[in-house]
């Protein structure tokens, strides 16, 4: 049911929780290269082949800037003893040590806990900067304004390391039956809570609830669905479908997530290298045929070859996306009609543009600018969305991610036109199943995949 959090803070900011858990296992790893440089001059397979199994032991670091100084030191010491006694043991047993000058290991015993000490010292010097580097702080409110959920909110504020900053709580008790705080305004009833988080940007919601309210926690999810916050239990047993639920904490205290995106830490860059790689490569292939149809379109019909419409993108915010214009009008406003078959207004190279999906190559363009992914859920005109969002229970929820120029709905025959609702709740649930299951391999066989539907052809106007 649960994913585990690894050894990640999730109050941390992602970039800070990416250095956090790679700076000690890059470092173990550069010391022993520099030291076999430094003594025998060169770094040969052994030296290698230590490095990548101390790299796999040791990764992810663990996040010890929520620790006292004094115990990261102790606890990097022991973690290297504990590592280095298991490296010892099996290169004695396999008489590994023997392709080893021994001058290389012994000043790597010392030098390689040393180096951690040094960079946990230089990480916290640096910690507010490379937080600072993506941005302001986001806001979090707290429902349930009990022990718990007020010894989170100062634990927030107290964390120098944390980007996120409590605004305040809700509650619903008499403020005679509320635990004690000047630190923090309730700002209204728990019923008033989806209202506010929509009307004021609200990034992050920590449910601190008691079991007993199941029934008011489950109303609460439902209509917290129809925005694009990161919801949290703090720390109770919940009834509701997950996405990417997990077991994490805040500054020590235990929370479960609800609903978050996949692309969290390591995943989130992985998703977003192997986005940068694939489009660049793409865009060289294919950039003749790119030219071939601007002129074509420019050729065929009045107008530009590029159509820009808004749509909305990651955790709802809007932006643009390209594609090439296969019809004779470009809609963009508070009504839009979806493509039908036969539809008038679709050009006769349109209609193969869009048969073939050639009209989304220029979305790879959006890829690199970082607001779209090569996988995703499909990007709806912005008119659609608030239309749906109001028949569709947890649509705006498929927003957690980057938008697609493919998805795991397209692939499974929901490509195209969606005039009927029950086809929309289709797309909707593998968007949401995407969500849920997303990994690099399934990412891979999404691509592959449409390939083979585009050159059926099926369901596109």
């Amino acid at each position: 049911m649960f994913r585990k959090a690894g050894r990640m803070s999730l109050g941390r900011d992602k970039l800070l929780n990416l250095v956090e858990i790679a700076l000690e296992p890059l470092l173990l790893v550069g010391s022993l290269w520099v030291i076999a440089w430094h003594v025998v001059r060169y770094i040969g397979a052994p030296e290698i082949i230590l490095a990548i199994l101390v790299f796999a032991l040791s990764f992810p670091g663990a996040a010890r800037l929520s620790q006292s100084f004094l115990q990261a030191v102790r606890n990097i010491l022991l973690g290297w003893v504990t590592l280095a006694g298991l490296l010892f043991v099996f290169g004695y047993a396999s008489s590994y040590l023997a392709y080893f000058d021994s001058r290389v290991l012994t000043t790597w015993a010392w030098v390689a806990p040393s180096c951690a000490i040094g960079g946990h010292m230089l990480l916290r010097f640096l910690a507010p900067a490379i937080r600072n580097l993506q941005g302001g702080p986001r806001r979090a409110v707290v429902a349930g304004m009990n022990q718990q959920g007020l010894e989170l909110a100062r634990r927030l504020k107290t964390d120098s390391y944390t980007n996120v900053r409590a605004v305040g709580f809700f509650e619903d008790r008499s403020p005679d039956r509320v635990a004690p705080s000047d630190q923090f305004p309730v700002l209204g009833k728990i019923s008033e809570l989806p209202h506010f988080v929509k009307k004021n940007h609200i990034d992050l919601i920590y449910l601190s609830l008691p079991m007993a309210s199941q029934q008011r926690i489950v109303t609460l999810l439902d209509e917290l669905r129809d925005t694009t916050a990161s919801i949290y239990f703090v720390p109770d047993i919940f009834v509701t479908e997950l996405i990417q639920g997990r077991m994490d904490s805040v500054g020590g205290i235990p929370i479960v997530g609800v609903c978050d995106s996949p692309f969290s830490g390591i995943d989130g860059f992985a998703k977003r290298g192997s986005d940068i790689v694939l489009s660049l490569l793409i865009l060289a292939l294919i950039s003749p045929l790119l030219l071939l149809i601007t002129l074509a379109v420019k050729l065929t019909s009045r107008g530009p070859a590029i159509f820009r419409q808004r749509r909305y993108g990651l955790d709802g915010s809007e932006i643009v996306v390209y594609k090439f214009r296969s019809m004779s009008v470009l809609e963009d406003g508070g009504e839009i009609k979806q493509a039908c078959k036969s539809d008038a207004r679709v050009t006769r190279l349109g209609a193969f543009l869009r048969r073939t999906s050639l009209d989304e190559l220029p979305q790879f363009i959006n890829v690199l600018q970082g607001r779209m992914s090569i996988v995703g859920p499909r990007p709806h005109a912005i008119a659609h969305n608030e239309m749906y969002r109001k028949l569709i229970k947890g649509y705006m929820q498929r927003h957690k991610v980057k938008p697609g120029i493919t998805g795991w709905a397209q692939v499974n025959g929901l490509r195209g036109e969606t005039q009927a609702l029950e086809k929309m709740k289709g797309r909707i649930e593998y968007d949401l199943d995407y969500l849920r299951n997303w990994s690099l391999r399934l990412d891979l066989y999404i691509i592959a995949k449409t390939v083979w539907v585009v050159f059926r052809g099926l369901d596109a106007y």
